[in-house]
């Protein structure tokens, strides 16, 4: 879905926001010309007691005019825009504009969603990823296998570098294609450098762009927020949103595992993490330096099983990518 429940009740506060502050000025407004002329408290009335009438009309059967009553309303109208000018005031004081006229600040035009709510919804999306610092000019045409030999194999096996890479990258543009019907996880795993972080974030831009909730984070900036979530005040009753969104969002990408400082609550919240959104079917990705005997060591056997179970695992390794780039630009 484009939106958690907790994303789109902050956006709709938004718009709820907007109509509040729409209204409190036009009462401004009114109160202002109330005190400078009780002209326009007169004209008001007469406006009430023509609709009123109309209802009267209406209840005794009889036929309400509608063509001369709409005259006379929009006669008092012209009397009242033109009291407004005659105060220095413009003819629409009492209408100020929408933020967006087309669906006058509801976010929906009959119940289409407007342009402004889906901008609204991309906006916060992106923002909320956490990925404005690290997507960077990340896409799948940019990924190269010219860096990844076919000469340097994976201890024990035929398989090379390039076909490694080679495969993770079929599988990562499988991932999205197939994002919406087929439910999966990956663990990109393997040596420094070896663009388990630039796949990431290929995935994170492909699904951003189609206006899913990705929300990226470092191993630290993760087990950080789970240790602030482990301590704060238990007398709130509910997550905050931006823990809601860790078990609600689309995709959530989780980079440099094994990076971090743990401890058993936090290890424990991230099983809770991995388990809610694997029985929730919401994807995950992790990257990791670390080898799966590592991973194995580190965290619980739960993780480990969670990890091993239900993700697909690719191993990246060669050389650093980013030190060869740097050294062939001297």
């Amino acid at each position: 879905m484009p939106l958690t429940n907790t994303q789109y009740d902050e956006i709709m506060r938004t718009y709820q926001s907007r109509q509040l502050q729409r209204q409190r000025l036009i009462l401004e407004r009114r109160r202002e010309i109330g005190r400078l002329t009780p002209r326009m408290a007169e004209l008001d009335a007469e406006t009430a007691h023509v609709s009123v009438e109309q209802a009267r009309r209406l209840l005794d059967g009889r036929d309400a005019p509608a063509e001369q009553i709409a005259d006379e309303l929009a006669a008092i109208t012209a009397r009242k825009k033109d009291l407004l000018l005659s105060l220095g005031k413009p003819a629409d004081y009492f209408d100020p504009p929408y933020y967006c006229p087309d669906c006058r600040d509801t976010g929906y035009i009959g119940r289409t969603r407007c342009h402004c709510l889906e901008q609204a919804s991309l906006d916060l999306i992106y923002e909320q990823s956490n990925l404005a610092s690290v997507l960077g000019e990340a896409d799948f045409t940019g990924f190269c296998l010219d860096y990844y030999a076919d000469d340097q194999y994976a201890p024990g096996t035929d398989i090379s570098s390039r076909m490694a890479a080679q495969n993770a990258y079929a599988k990562c543009r499988q991932f999205v294609k197939n994002f919406d019907t087929d439910f999966q996880n990956i663990l990109l795993f393997g040596d420094t450098g070896v663009g388990k972080t630039f796949l990431s974030c290929c995935i994170a831009g492909e699904l951003l762009g189609t206006r899913h909730s990705v929300i990226y984070f470092s191993a630290q900036q993760f087990f950080d927020r789970l240790a602030a979530d482990t301590f704060r005040n238990r007398d709130v009753p509910d997550d905050p949103p931006e823990c809601r969104n860790l078990f609600e969002c689309d995709l959530l990408i989780l980079d440099d595992l094994g990076t971090e400082m743990t401890n058993s609550f936090t290890s424990s919240r991230f099983f809770v993490c991995l388990n809610e959104r694997i029985l929730h079917r919401k994807s995950t990705i992790i990257s990791s330096n670390l080898n799966l005997q590592d991973i194995a060591s580190i965290y619980s056997e739960r993780i480990f099983s969670r990890i091993t179970s239900h993700f697909l695992l690719l191993h990246l390794f060669g050389k650093d990518i980013r030190v060869h780039k740097r050294f062939s630009k001297k």
